[in-house]
């Protein structure tokens, strides 16, 4: 019999888990080390250097199935949301968090409305998490 047919039920079951809990695109926290107190289904980005269970498992989404860490590796272009840091994630050739662009200032004529609408723009878009908090 070929290697895993004699269990397709948990391949299949654990695959299931994954995608209910990666499907949200949803990460609780950035973390080195498992946290004490953790929920089935939870998921975390493994931050350097990793630590403990998550040793050797940098950059990875560990998500808590059935007790035990299963870990998936971020692929380009994956976006996830940090609740912890409050804000959106994107892997390239590493974990990224889109800055603000700094507010408008000089120039030889200045439009206070427009500077007010692109500082308004970029507020709700820090206060969304799509980008980093915007400078001062």
């Amino acid at each position: 019999m070929p290697a895993g047919q004699a269990q397709k039920e948990f391949f299949v079951n654990q695959a299931l888990c994954l995608l209910d809990a990666l499907h949200p695109r949803v990460v609780k926290a950035s973390a080195a080390a498992p946290p004490a107190e953790v929920g089935e289904g939870d998921c975390f980005r493994v931050t350097a250097p990793a630590s403990g269970a998550w040793s050797g498992r940098e950059d990875d989404i560990a998500v808590r199935i059935g007790g035990d860490w299963h870990f998936v590796s971020p692929r380009e272009g994956l976006q996830v949301f940090d609740q912890g840091d409050d804000r959106q994630l994107v892997f390239r050739t590493q974990w990224e968090h889109p800055s603000a662009p700094p507010n408008p200032v000089g120039g030889a004529v200045i439009d206070s409305e427009a500077r007010a609408a692109i500082v308004g723009l970029i507020d709700v878009l820090a206060t969304a998490g799509v980008i980093g908090a915007s400078a001062p």
